[in-house]
């Protein structure tokens, strides 16, 4: 019992090598819109055999890569290309990566300082332990705090008065 494959082989026929080339360069940079993670070239997709044929005609007429790359972008939007170009509807695919790495980077790297600066002890604001001596208005309000909790009896006496409170 053999078992046999039927696969569909594109044969197209090519004016010249250059026009090869450039079908195999563009089929190869361009994205399947089903299969979204594949090129042109990998997929057996129906609309991947449609967009080659598409691609063979174009090249054919004599169109160049720019065109034809814009015809397709035209038609299926920036998605078709594994290289959109830069403007503000995909600044997101070109600008957040790096920006994401730079920013995990330095985190790690503020992470690390951090865990230096502890395992030497130095971590957090440091403290300067002197006292100095109060002065006359901060004098003023402890004697008043202290004459109130003097007169006071018990022990739930409230020592804030209601200037304290607001």
């Amino acid at each position: 019992m053999s078992m046999t494959a039927n696969a569909a082989i594109d044969v197209y026929d090519f004016d010249s090598i250059q026009q090869e080339a450039q079908y195999r360069g563009l089929i190869e940079e361009l994205r399947c819109p089903k299969c979204q993670n594949q090129n042109l070239a990998g997929s057996d997709a129906p609309i991947a055999q449609d967009l080659k044929q598409k691609t063979y005609d174009l090249i054919k007429e004599g169109r160049s890569d720019g065109e034809i790359r814009n015809y397709m972008q035209e038609r299926y939007g920036d998605f078709i290309s594994y290289k959109p170009p830069v403007r503000p509807s995909t600044w997101i695919l070109w600008f957040f990566p790096p920006l994401l790495l730079i920013l995990l980077i330095a985190g790690w790297f503020w992470q690390t300082k951090r865990r230096q600066l502890t395992a030497r002890g130095q971590s957090g604001p440091s403290v300067d332990h002197t006292t100095t001596p109060l002065n006359a208005t901060e004098k003023a309000e402890l004697e008043r705090l202290l004459s109130r909790s003097d007169s006071a009896n018990g022990f739930d006496r409230d020592i804030t008065s209601t200037e304290d409170k607001k």
